[in-house]
């Protein structure tokens, strides 16, 4: 049985990181609906850094939920170029 490589970890991470974050901008604009207790923003913002920005970028148009804040409007599609940039250098380097 072959060891568990760093690519195969990596896209692992991304594949549950980004499931992750959709599932939090769901649920915080679920929360902002019903008058609930939010999700901070800086914990949504965080979710992209740390390897969500795809998941949340597609979560702010999908569920409509801050696409009206400047600096989600700003973050979320720079956090989305960076990583995009990182798995693209990525793949080409471990394939």
């Amino acid at each position: 049985m072959e060891a568990f490589s760093f690519s195969s970890f990596f896209f692992t991470y991304l594949i549950g990181i980004n499931l992750f974050t959709f599932v939090l901008y769901g649920l915080d604009k679920y929360k902002a609906v019903h008058g609930l207790w939010r999700v901070s923003e800086r914990v949504l913002l965080l979710a992209a850094l740390l390897g969500g920005a795809f998941s949340a970028l597609f979560s702010m148009f999908f569920f409509h939920h801050k696409t009206r804040k400047a600096r989600f409007l700003f973050f979320i599609p720079l956090c989305t170029l960076i990583w995009g940039i990182l798995i693209l250098h990525i793949y080409l380097k471990w394939s």
